[in-house]
């Protein structure tokens, strides 16, 4: 502000000077242009000096100058030395950045905000086939063909990752991870999983194979256990309970065989075949008939339908998985508790299946885990009803073959709600 007044006290002083002396000589007025004018030529003078600083040299020191104009000159020095400071280090930032992700192993691809290839690292043209000269400013999908990873692309839901073939070698598996940041743009990371995907799938294999090879000696026990079973009055009261014990443990392991043979196949087979519109209605009072079997009327089972919408799915696949859940509420709620099986639509369209007791609950801790195979909340009492441990993972399993998710809700003592929800495409109103 001193230097703005010293600069209109420095025109006003020219103008005065010059008027002086235009009156001297007779014309004030030309006096008054005269020293306007010396001010204006001063200021177009230091006007050219930052114009050829800012465009020849701008790198060196600004050129000498007083006043307002000296100020103007050094704070537009500071400003660029700090800029060229600051580009330094961005400079160096990206460097580091570029280098480290040179350095990994996972491809690496930068994508603008229209999907166009912007930049990417040599895992990249190694694992994807990626040439700087050809591909950059090319959309990816041009490029990843796969349909499934062009829905997967578009659908802007990259919650999940994405597994598929190597676009190169088919013999590859890639697993894809897309992450949008700054201004709609997307960074896509791809790794190898061949040797996780080959070691998967053996262990698939090898728990289809055991269990398919169990089933005939569990079967032929089990066929001579029934008819010991049939001679118990004939045999020795010890020998007699052995035999039940023996009866029960091989009818636990038949339906864990059975249940591993289902996970297998639903891991292995695409699925979709056998799907057609479903009476859920239907499907529901079916359950729960068995349902009050198992439970020899200990409780209570209701079917709530709130809509009259048909589901798009296998019968097969959603009988097994709703029962699982009925059922886990049927063996793990004590006498007298309440069971609802409903089918709600809801507000984005979609619809979903629930199974609702009041029961004893489940701790939230647990929750994430339930799915897991094998995984109990309370062993001894999971082990004392009967169960195997892979209700929830052939759960699980089906509602991935029917593009649904499950959700569960539950607190100690406030019991329990384990919700099926279904996209809108996989409905059918009536």
């Amino acid at each position: 502000m001193r230097l703005w007044s010293r600069e209109l006290w420095r025109i006003a002083w020219l103008a005065t000077i010059g008027v002086c002396l235009g009156w001297l000589l007779g014309s004030a007025g030309l006096g008054l242009a005269a020293g306007l004018g010396v001010c204006l030529f001063h200021h177009l003078r230091q006007l050219r000096a930052l114009f050829q600083w800012l465009t020849l040299n701008p790198n060196d020191e600004p050129p000498a100058a007083s006043g307002m104009w000296g100020e103007l000159l050094d704070r537009l020095y500071r400003y660029q030395k700090s800029q060229r400071i600051t580009q330094g280090r961005l400079r160096a930032t990206l460097a580091r950045i570029q280098e480290s992700s040179e350095a990994m192993r996972d491809s690496v691809v930068m994508l603008d905000r229209h999907g166009d290839l912007e930049w990417w690292n040599s895992a990249a043209t190694e694992m994807l086939g990626l040439q700087t000269a050809h591909d950059r400013g090319q959309h990816i999908t041009n490029l990843l063909r796969d349909p499934g990873f062009i829905s997967y692309f578009n659908a802007r839901d990259y919650s999940e990752p994405l597994t598929l073939p190597s676009p190169i070698d088919e013999r590859s598996i890639l697993q894809y991870q897309i992450t949008l940041y700054g201004d709609d743009e997307r960074l896509v990371m791809a790794r190898d999983i061949t040797r996780l995907h080959r070691l998967e799938q053996m262990r698939r294999d090898f728990v289809a194979n055991v269990s398919h090879e169990l089933r005939t000696p569990l079967t032929v026990l089990s066929g001579y256990l029934e008819t010991y079973g049939d001679l118990a009055d004939q045999l020795p009261p010890r020998l007699g309970r052995g035999i039940e014990q023996m009866q029960d443990q091989t009818q636990r392991m038949q339906n864990l065989v059975n249940d591993l043979l289902l996970l297998s196949r639903l891991e292995i087979d695409q699925g979709g075949q056998d799907h057609q519109p479903l009476s859920v209605e239907q499907l529901l009072n079916s359950i729960r008939q068995d349902a009050l079997a198992l439970s020899h009327g200990k409780h209570a089972v209701h079917v709530v339908i709130e809509s009259d919408a048909q589901l798009l799915g296998s019968e097969q696949e959603m009988r097994s998985a709703i029962s699982n859940l009925a059922f886990n509420a049927v063996r793990y709620t004590p006498t007298g508790s309440q069971i609802t099986l409903r089918w709600a639509a809801m507000v984005d369209g979609g619809a979903c299946i629930e199974v609702e007791d009041d029961g004893d609950g489940i701790d939230p801790v647990h929750i994430p885990r339930l799915t897991e195979r094998f995984y109990r909340v309370d062993k001894g009492r999971s082990t004392a009803t009967g169960g195997t441990g892979l209700g929830l993972a052939i759960v699980k399993h089906v509602l991935l073959r029917h593009e649904a998710q499950l959700q569960v809700e539950s607190h100690p003592e406030e019991g329990a709600l384990f919700r099926c929800i279904f996209p809108a495409n996989r409905l059918i109103q009536a």
